[in-house]
């Protein structure tokens, strides 16, 4: 027979206090759930198992912890009435599951936080993750209890030999479940016990990336094109801009005004993560500016490609800008072979590409100023990916005898 009693557990919160939960005992082994509140350890009854009259909510709290031994006690008695034999594990996971929101509930959460935070690219990305992650499953629900660490094994298997996706691909779609099952803890809608991520469980590895930039000389080629349709060439000019600019993203070069210019200097809120940034007007991204003076936009756009798109409205301008990329990316490839650049291309290549010549030459202090990073660890990790220099004269010193 399962016994429960209300408990107070030792790992403190920030506040310094103490969870409150329930703890099942059956065969000797014990579980616990967690009510999600907590209190100071003096006004803790421990004979008596409830809150001291002296704490101002002490009646309300113990009126809430008799809600929560009474649904356990409950749960507990229909499960000893049926003839199959139920671990203490099992009796748990049945007691946390709230009706109505499993995994595919909360991931609607998730998407619609996406979308009234303007996240209109991700939420796309995302959705369409979750949809695969659905056909894999060959349902449309999925209740905390079974998203453990052998569904998540089988699903990266799925991913990586049946759909062929790159592990880097895979281990985005474990972070989104991952972020889910966080958001259902915070939300209280199940618990950490179950939690199939960390240590002893599914550990998430981000692969290293291989990052290559263009070369100076691969860059000039581009600055000098000759040869190339005007479509080419607006493309070259975009990508150009987000080079001079330390890589600035496609989406913030598009939106770019003539009114962001001011004494010869860049200023613009980030589209990622609203950050304000100020930057020095290369002379060379005035040339490119000059050819577009007199194609003056509606909106006061530098470049004609949002042209007619309400910027107010943040998903059309998302997905228009989806669009765009697409074609500033097959135009850029065209145009590199014509002109003799081997290398893969892409609007995100610019971003590489002055991480690549920068390598060491600047202190990484200012390279997380001009990346924007909020972290100078993620400069240091993605300018891990250019500086060969050390490398280089270490290989040399051995083999140059």
């Amino acid at each position: 027979m399962a016994t429960i009693r209300a408990v107070i557990r030792k790992k403190k919160n920030k506040a310094g206090q103490l969870p409150i939960a329930i703890r099942i005992t059956k065969d000797r082994k014990s579980t616990f759930l967690n009510t999600g509140q907590y209190i100071d350890e003096k006004f803790w009854d421990a004979k008596n198992r409830n809150v001291r009259k002296s704490h101002p909510n002490a009646k309300v709290l113990n009126n809430f912890i008799l809600t929560k031994v009474a649904e356990a006690n409950d749960k507990v008695l229909k499960s000893e009435m049926k003839p199959e034999y139920e671990t203490v594990a099992e009796i748990r996971n049945k007691i946390i599951e709230k009706k109505g929101f499993d995994f595919f509930t909360v991931a609607n959460m998730h998407l619609q936080n996406l979308k009234n935070r303007n996240k209109h690219h991700q939420y796309d990305t995302e959705f369409g993750r979750l949809k695969k992650f659905k056909e894999f499953l060959g349902k449309d629900t999925l209740p905390f209890n079974k998203l453990n660490v052998a569904t998540l094994k089988r699903f990266e298997t799925h991913l990586l030999h049946q759909k062929k996706l790159s592990p880097r691909t895979v281990v985005n779609y474990l972070i989104l479940i991952r972020t889910i099952y966080n958001l259902a803890i915070s939300e209280s809608i199940t618990d950490r016990g179950l939690y199939p991520f960390g240590k002893g469980r599914m550990i998430i590895k981000i692969p290293e990336s291989l990052k290559i930039g263009f070369t100076a000389e691969e860059i000039q080629k581009l600055e000098n094109a000759k040869g190339i349709t005007e479509a080419q060439q607006k493309a070259i000019h975009i990508w150009l801009i987000s080079f001079y600019f330390a890589g600035i993203r496609i989406g913030d070069v598009l939106k770019l005004k003539w009114s962001d210019f001011y004494d010869g200097r860049l200023l613009y809120r980030m589209n990622k993560n609203s950050k304000l940034v100020s930057l020095k007007t290369p002379k060379k991204a005035i040339e490119i500016f000059d050819t577009y003076k007199n194609d003056l936009d509606d909106n006061g756009l530098i470049f004609p490609q949002l042209k007619g798109v309400n910027l107010n409205h943040s998903e059309e301008v998302s997905k228009r800008t989806q669009s765009i990329t697409r074609n500033l990316n097959r135009r850029l490839k065209i145009a590199a072979k014509h002109l003799g650049i081997n290398k893969n291309i892409s609007m995100h290549i610019a971003r590489h590409s002055f991480g690549n010549i920068s390598g060491d030459k600047i202190p990484i202090q200012m390279l997380q100023k001009l990346y924007r990073h909020s972290s100078v660890t993620t400069t240091i990790r993605y300018q891990a990916n250019f500086i060969h220099k050390d490398a280089d004269e270490a290989l040399d010193s051995v083999l140059d005898f």
